[in-house]
């Protein structure tokens, strides 16, 4: 594999050559190619065990290139959860920077699900780190939570802006644990819902360009009802997790999601095709049928 990062749509690569391609338009070219599904690279103590796999460093890179061996030419993006390499410490760090590299080499749109959020100068040295052109860690997007602020993510917009990647900030999520948060109302009270309030600011952050233009997405769980701001007026892409082991059908996809500008929509499974491995073609079997029902239940590109 070459290393390439995000190669899949006119990538940069970690000698830091730029992006002239927005995201936005990355993602609606990846589900055209390849249908909407993203595919969760998760490799969890469970799953390490179930898969036949030692939960260290090995297991981690053994479980990663069978995942993308499995999409790759199938799918069109996936998304490695930080939190399982990182437990590992360096060993780990590693394992998930060869993931990243070799999914982008393979073709894949990869979205680093790290979920970070901060202020300052240590926001700037998140979005170096996973985003920054040089940075071997550097994916396609990354996701980010934004109650400290959506301003505070603007080294993160910015940077990916600059560089043709992209930004997933966490909206409205598929555990039920965040609803009281994100369904308070602002202002004391008068004001919209912490999470229109949200949609509405990437909205604006995303102009009238439309998707294809975007750099700022939101993570809109499958598995949760609309609220008053419409999410296919973001003009931006929505990651949705929540499909197959949360309960989460391409029937929910629809009708949550199913008025959004094709191609905008990437629903988002991981428990439900791991648990087919260790096979690869087990695997790229489960992706394949899945991408196809929700390839039906959206407005094709």
């Amino acid at each position: 594999m070459g290393d390439a990062v995000g190669d899949g749509g006119g990538g940069s690569t970690a000698s830091g050559s730029q992006v002239a391609v927005p995201f936005g338009r990355r993602v609606v070219d990846a589900v055209a190619a390849h249908g909407p599904l993203c595919a969760g690279i998760d490799p969890s103590p469970g799953l390490l065990a179930r898969w036949g796999l030692p939960d260290d460093a090995d297991g981690l890179h053994r479980f990663a290139d069978r995942c993308v061996e499995a999409f790759a030419g199938r799918i069109g993006v996936v998304k490695p959860q930080s939190a399982f390499f990182e437990r590992h410490g360096a060993e780990g760090m590693a394992a998930l920077e060869r993931c990243i590299r070799t999914a982008a080499g393979a073709g894949l749109l990869v979205i680093a699900d790290v979920k970070r959020a901060d202020i300052g100068s240590t926001m700037t040295a998140y979005a170096d780190a996973w985003l920054g052109p040089t940075s071997s860690l550097a994916a396609d997007a990354v996701t980010a939570v934004a109650y400290l602020g959506i301003g505070t993510l603007e080294p993160m917009f910015d940077m990916a802006a600059d560089s043709g990647r992209g930004v997933f900030v966490v909206v409205r999520s598929s555990n039920p644990d965040g609803r009281f948060i994100q369904e308070s109302r602002t202002g004391g009270g008068p004001g919209p819902s912490v999470e229109d309030a949200l949609l509405a600011e990437i909205a604006r952050r995303n102009g009238a360009g439309g998707v294809v233009a975007s750099t700022v997405g939101a993570v809109v769980g499958a598995t949760t009802d609309p609220s008053d701001f419409p999410v296919a007026a973001i003009g931006g892409p929505v990651l949705a997790p929540g499909v197959g082991a949360q309960g989460a059908t391409a029937a929910d996809v629809k009708r949550r999601f199913g008025d959004c500008p094709p191609g905008s929509v990437l629903p988002s499974a991981s428990r439900v095709l791991l648990e087919r491995g260790p096979d690869a073609g087990a695997l790229a079997d489960a992706a394949r049928r899945l991408s196809d029902e929700l390839a039906v239940a959206l407005p094709a590109p």
